[in-house]
């Protein structure tokens, strides 16, 4: 559900603008909390997969 969240709503300068960045953080909050992720634990968790969404697209350029 997460993966599906963060694909579609990826746009192409969402690592390059802070508002595309700042609505896909909202958007990850909002699937950690609606599948009962623990509070504190949020914050690493939408940090950690905004890197892993970083490093995927920057396989897809190659």
């Amino acid at each position: 559900m997460l993966v599906d969240t963060v694909q579609k709503n990826l746009t192409i300068d969402w690592s390059i603008k802070e508002g595309a960045r700042a609505n896909l953080r909202v958007l990850i909050k909002r699937t950690l909390k609606k599948y009962n992720y623990p509070p504190d634990k949020q914050e690493k968790a939408t940090q950690s997969v905004l890197e892993q969404a970083e490093l995927v697209c920057n396989e897809w350029g190659n």
